[in-house]
């Protein structure tokens, strides 16, 4: 299965964040299957966000690809450049701001539990 043109979607403060992200979903529902519920290449604008939230049923995981990242990680703030991996597992919290000069980009990854 390829997908080659995909939609983006773009979300205004999402979670109480600030500022515009987009999310590029990479494959759709039915080639997700069951374990998995969003495979995604996110973009936050400048000085944008996606604020903290809770994961109850699922886990998620970033791969930072481009830019600076603010991230909390259940109250716990790191800064994570490109290459950085995290994972919030089901009943954890976490969120991401972009801090630096030029859009954050990131591929994430939400698997069921």
């Amino acid at each position: 299965m390829i997908t080659s043109k995909r939609d983006v979607e773009h979300y205004t403060e999402r979670s109480g964040g600030k500022g515009t992200m987009h999310i590029e979903r990479l494959l759709d529902q039915p080639a997700l299957g069951t374990h998995v519920k969003m495979y995604a290449k996110v973009t936050i604008d400048v000085h944008s966000s996606l604020g903290l939230h809770p994961h109850v049923d699922d886990g998620e995981s970033y791969f930072i690809l481009q830019g600076t990242a603010k991230y909390n990680d259940n109250g716990t703030e790191v800064i994570l450049h490109p290459g950085d991996c995290t994972f919030t597992p089901a009943g954890e919290s976490h969120g991401i701001e972009n801090i630096g000069e030029e859009p954050l980009v990131f591929m994430a990854l939400i698997i069921k539990e």
